[in-house]
């Protein structure tokens, strides 16, 4: 009965796996002195295994026939090599973006990955590491939207360099002020089509922008939901005496979930790759 009385409710369990570990305390919603301390930190390991993992796979390659983990990386190279020659026509921009395209898969699927593990795994060993019973930790970094903003607002950078890289400061400012709707001999009407083409521009780019990363964060923050209800259906479970079905539907929710995720996972990586592919491609056409 003690156990049950200090027992979180059902709406504290989430809002509790909801809240990131940071540096201090937000006061504010918007407060850029944030910063999520756990989504940095795992990331970061994630990318540091993502790195030795491809390096292991360079390291170990042999010119006979491969093992499964060398054909299991050579297939994954060779398809991202596909895609950013179908997207990218100019051979030396492709010497960096086909190989950041491939760090961007590996390393956003790493981070989706996160999300397989068991809800509470990570945060109760926080906790003992740190004492603290109340301590925060997320540690699905695509479901925090600042991680995933993060990543589209790096292609966007990336996009203006080689805008400018291409086509020329010039070219590209010219670009800006006479795509979509062209431009008119009269000297008026030149002003005004210039703003509202400069205008669209820059909604194009905000739009490309924040819907590549809420694209990755919403689908990944949904899928983080939905393994927490069924981690309630487990203590619900665990909690009540003359509950017999319920921890069957535990174990088979959670198992159908995590199998449909595996696709989620992996769809979302190649999404956000080849979408960091299609913007780069067309940040290198001419309008």
């Amino acid at each position: 009965m003690a156990a049950e009385a200090n027992a979180p409710t059902a709406s504290e369990y989430i809002v509790h796996h909801l809240q990131h570990l940071q540096n201090i305390k937000q006061k504010s919603i918007i407060d850029f002195s944030v910063v999520n301390l756990d989504s940095i930190s795992v990331s970061v390991i994630l990318g540091v295994l993502g790195i030795f993992v491809m390096w292991l796979a360079a390291r170990t390659a042999t010119s006979g026939v491969p093992g499964r983990f060398q054909a299991a990386v050579e297939m994954l190279v060779e398809m991202v090599d596909n895609q950013a020659k179908a997207n990218i026509h100019n051979a030396q921009s492709r010497k960096f973006i086909a190989p950041l395209a491939l760090t961007v898969f590996v390393w956003i699927f790493l981070m989706n990955a996160m999300d397989l593990l068991p809800v509470d795994l990570l945060p109760l060993l926080w906790q003992g590491a740190t004492g603290d019973h109340h301590a925060y930790l997320r540690v699905v970094p695509t479901a925090d939207l600042s991680t995933t903003l993060g990543l589209s607002t790096a292609v966007l950078v990336l996009c203006l360099y080689y805008s400018v890289k291409i086509k020329g400061l010039g070219g590209w400012a010219h670009e800006l002020v006479s795509a979509p709707f062209g431009t008119s001999k009269n000297p008026v009407f030149a002003v005004i089509l210039g703003i509202v083409n400069l205008l669209m521009q820059i909604i194009e780019y905000v739009a490309k922008t924040v819907s590549h990363g809420m694209r990755l964060f919403g689908n990944m923050y949904a899928g983080e939901l939905v393994f927490m209800l069924i981690a309630l259906m487990g203590g619900a479970a665990a909690m009540s005496l003359s509950g017999v079905l319920l921890p069957v539907g535990h174990i088979i929710a959670g198992t159908i979930w995590a199998i449909f995720h595996i696709l989620v996972i992996t769809l979302q990586a190649f999404i956000f790759m080849m979408l960091t592919l299609i913007y780069l491609g067309q940040a290198h056409e001419a309008h």
